[in-house]
């Protein structure tokens, strides 16, 4: 870090004013709404989506489908990530919004398997792939423009709203099938009323675009920009990247296997898991996370508030070891009957809200702005690929081979420990700048060390 590079981190940051912050959080979180509208759509649309597109009506194939999208995310991250880190995150998330969008609106329209025969399957894999890619850019974008706008203190509590984006989305997904289940019934779902919800994502993808196209990049990258010390070439960025930051890459790493396959276990295989375990038709399916969820959202933002005064790694641990050791206790509970699943699981939620509320203030301080959005997009998605959206195709084949309904509990177990392990080692930033080529958290080293070089950056204790 050179003396100019030195003083210009050391300036104060610029406030955004109210009106521009409070459109960047919008921008933000209904790219995430969207994101999850899809997932929720299509977690709890499984039996429909079954019954009209896959050969046999195979559900365990329908979730297969469901995790082959993640197989393409890491593609997406590592598109996505270097062009955000080169172009902007505001170009990058536009384009991702509207990908994203359109893929779900196509699958509401596609011909069915008697239709078309296999063609549909293979057209629905398609869309999940498009669904993935674009994913694989929209994560970590939102939570980079996100985290880049927040004030340093409050980005725990501005963060929050990113994920309060999560849930609402899956849950109006949820709302929606749900609605249109009751108000169809079961025949005219299964002939035509499935597709609806899928439709609705054209409108809600363009309200997000229009939101998107009327801010300005980030106050971090444009400073960043200006000084002209951005990455311009995706090789430098990648040699940067994982020369200088491959240990917060790691730790990133073990907090997403923690952090992804309690999501997709919690929110989107249990619908499938209440009607087997404990035969709720599909309306009680479906209504048990809906109300689980939205008692969540409205702790996240006070979650994300309390992390500003406490630190991100004391809501972290506090998550998972409660998740740790009342995840069997909870699922033994779920499996009683329909007062139980809602018990059950809205405790797992709200264990669980303590690392949802702080990820969009956790982990893109773990890296500095020149390789911010890549470093977050390709980590990130890789762990979710590989342990995130496969979660419920484990989880029902366990069972399946095993006969044990508390699978989801121990794996759930298995994830938290990963987590732990990983969370010795993270960095506490709360309160750290993001701003400029250092990483936030770590004190700054003097004008020509290397990273590593003896003098090189130390951990800031008192930021532990």
């Amino acid at each position: 870090m050179t003396d100019a590079t030195a003083a210009e981190s050391a300036k104060p940051p610029q406030d955004v004013d109210p009106r521009t912050l409070r459109r960047a959080v919008g921008a933000s979180a209904i790219g995430n709404a969207t994101e999850w509208f899809d997932y929720g759509l299509y977690a709890y649309g499984t039996t429909y989506i079954t019954a009209n597109l896959i050969p046999g009506e195979n559900a365990l194939i329908t979730l297969g489908i469901f995790a082959v999208s993640f197989l393409i995310r890491p593609l997406g991250g590592l598109v996505w990530g270097p062009l955000g880190d080169r172009l902007g995150r505001k170009q990058i998330l536009a384009i991702t919004i509207l990908m994203m969008s359109g893929a779900t609106l196509c699958l509401g329209l596609l011909p069915t398997f008697e239709t078309i025969g296999y063609a549909a399957p293979l057209l629905l894999i398609l869309l999940r792939l498009i669904q993935g890619f674009s994913t694989g850019g929209e994560y970590g974008g939102a939570a980079t423009f996100m985290a880049e706008y927040a004030p340093d203190k409050k980005r725990g509590f501005f963060g929050s709203f990113l994920e309060f984006g999560t849930l609402g989305g899956f849950s109006f997904g949820a709302l929606l099938m749900l609605l249109a289940q009751l108000i169809l019934g079961h025949d005219a779902m299964m002939a035509w009323g499935w597709r609806i919800p899928f439709l609705v994502a054209a409108p809600l993808g363009l309200i997000g675009l229009y939101l998107r196209s009327r801010m300005e990049d980030t106050p971090v990258f444009q400073e960043l920009e200006e000084a002209g010390q951005k990455e311009q070439q995706a090789k430098t960025l990648f040699v940067d990247m994982f020369r200088g930051y491959w240990r917060p890459i790691v730790q990133l790493f073990g907090l997403v296997i923690a952090l992804n396959v309690v999501n997709y276990t919690l929110l989107t295989y249990t619908p499938t898991y209440l009607q087997g375990e404990i035969g709720l038709d599909e309306n009680g399916a479906l209504l048990v996370p809906i109300i689980g969820q939205l008692a969540m959202m409205i702790f996240l933002p006070i979650a994300g508030s309390i992390s500003d005064r406490v630190g991100r790694k004391p809501m972290w641990w506090a998550s998972l070891i409660g998740l740790f050791v009342l995840a069997i206790p909870m699922y033994m509970l779920i499996g009683t009957n329909a007062i139980g699943a809602v018990i059950g699981f809205a405790v797992l939620g709200l264990l669980y809200v303590p690392q949802l509320a702080t990820i969009s203030a956790t982990f893109p301080a773990m890296f500095p702005t020149h390789v911010r959005y890549a470093a977050l997009a390709i980590s990130y998605n890789v762990a979710t690929s590989l342990f995130g959206g496969t979660a419920p195709y484990i989880n029902e084949a366990l069972i399946g081979a095993t006969g044990n309904g508390l699978i989801p509990a121990f794996y759930m177990m298995a994830a938290c420990a990963v987590g732990a392990v990983a969370l010795i080692f993270v960095i506490e930033t709360r309160g750290a700048s993001l701003r400029g080529r250092g990483v936030p958290g770590v004190i700054s080293r003097p004008a020509g060390r290397r990273p590593g070089a003896p003098g090189g950056p130390l951990p800031d204790i008192g930021l532990r």
